[in-house]
């Protein structure tokens, strides 16, 4: 697939929605944890979190209709703790936040804002 797996994250992304809603009326939610290389990491939660059915869900229900959606050669996989279905440490996770600068509680006069701002 030649697509950025940060592209296939934001398309994963966008229709989390339509595909949940098999899941979500069983009790169960889909978390969107990364991708890399044409594979997109979930994580079932709520009652399908620990389901023997959730292999069946993540590949007959989520797979299948998110390679309709986007791209015939998507995988799917489930996190589940196993060794087999975990997800790469450098996978695409999103976008990453920006940190907020720490606010300055200390009170300055008007001086000490004009040295700040010209940089003395």
């Amino acid at each position: 697939m030649q697509f950025l797996d940060e592209d296939i994250y934001d398309a994963v992304k966008n229709y989390i929605p339509k595909v949940s809603e098999y899941v979500n009326s069983h009790g169960g939610g889909i978390d969107l944890l990364g991708s890399k290389d044409g594979i997109v990491y979930i994580t079932l939660t709520g009652a399908c979190g620990g389901c023997s059915m959730s292999l069946m869900t993540t590949k007959m229900v989520v797979q299948k209709k998110l390679r309709e959606l986007i791209h015939p050669e998507l995988v799917i996989v489930n996190v589940d703790g196993t060794a087999e279905n975990k997800m790469p440490e450098d996978a695409y996770t999103g976008p990453k936040e920006e940190k907020e600068a720490p606010i300055d509680n200390e009170k300055h006069g008007l001086m000490d804002n004009i040295k700040h701002i010209v940089g003395l």
